[in-house]
């Protein structure tokens, strides 16, 4: 049995600063390719510096044949701009896209800004094209780390959903009851779209901490501990980190999850080596129930 007949997955991969890094990204596509993904997200470059960056790859990623879906950030997009791109993606034929606020600057004055907020890009894109695209958003299953409470965090996120958006993928969370008490608090509030889990492979320490710290994803005391002790040993680190996020996406998948979102960082390893685990137990699974 194929992987897609068990779960669906999805790969967000960044676009890299130099030669050599495309060259990277292409191996690891093509290695990722072969676990049959739904489409690969394509990030929008951080801080806007690599927007033109990420358009070409998204155009490699359409010449190659594989569905991929770029994301858009209020980072440095005026109206004119946001025309512009969308009328590209349309001639690419492009049909989903990832709709995000993005890290604003603190001085907002030294970037050309027309929306401040996802819901205005969201509305923004609906006027320009209608139902064309799918649009995917982003939530936070431990809050956004600047929303004022939890209520205002989902009153935000509806906001998003009543602007026209489609579906959603969750930020990286290591704690499963903080994504399902989410779903809980989404349904509570009559939010009924898709919420796709975001799951990000430990790679390194050091960056996994920055990650969480930026984002407000919570690392539980017993992992941060545990993950510490292996930050000079980075084979010791991976090998504990696929157990851990393979046994998070299996306690996900026995409460009826069937699609995750991989965080890759342009890397195939360790994602490979979680989603075959998770279909090899799916499969013994399947063989003791018969």
């Amino acid at each position: 049995m194929s992987l897609c007949q068990k779960f669906k997955v999805s790969f967000e991969v960044y676009p890299p600063k130099t030669q050599k890094g495309l060259n990277d990204l292409n191996q690891t596509r093509d290695e990722l390719c072969r676990l049959k993904p739904n489409y690969f997200s394509v990030t929008f470059g951080a801080g806007g510096s690599l927007q033109q960056k990420s358009l070409d790859v998204v155009r490699q990623f359409v010449a190659a044949g594989i569905s991929v879906t770029p994301h858009i950030s209020c980072v440095n997009m005026t109206q004119a701009r946001l025309e512009s791109l969308l009328r590209e993606y349309q001639q690419l034929e492009i049909r989903q896209l990832l709709v995000i606020q993005g890290d604003l600057p603190t001085d907002k004055s030294s970037l050309d800004i027309d929306f401040h907020y996802a819901s205005e890009l969201i509305t923004a894109i609906r006027k320009i094209t209608g139902n064309y695209f799918h649009i995917i958003v982003a939530a936070y299953p431990e809050f956004h780390p600047l929303a004022f409470s939890p209520t205002t965090d989902i009153e935000n996120f509806k906001r998003k959903i009543e602007a026209g958006a489609n579906s959603a993928i969750t930020q990286f969370f290591f704690n499963s009851d903080a994504y399902f008490r989410f779903l809980e608090a989404c349904d509570k509030s009559a939010i009924r779209i898709p919420i796709i889990p975001g799951i990000t492979p430990i790679m390194n320490y050091q960056k996994l901490m920055q990650f969480s710290n930026a984002c407000g994803a919570e690392i539980p005391l017993w992992l941060h501990k545990h993950l510490k002790t292996y930050v000079d040993d980075p084979i010791s680190l991976q090998e504990v980190g696929i157990e851990f996020v393979t046994k998070l996406c299996h306690s996900l998948l026995q409460n009826g999850i069937k699609e995750f979102h991989f965080y890759t960082l342009n890397r195939a390893e360790p994602t490979q080596s979680i989603i075959r685990n998770l279909n090899t137990s799916q499969s013994q699974l399947k063989n003791i129930l018969n």
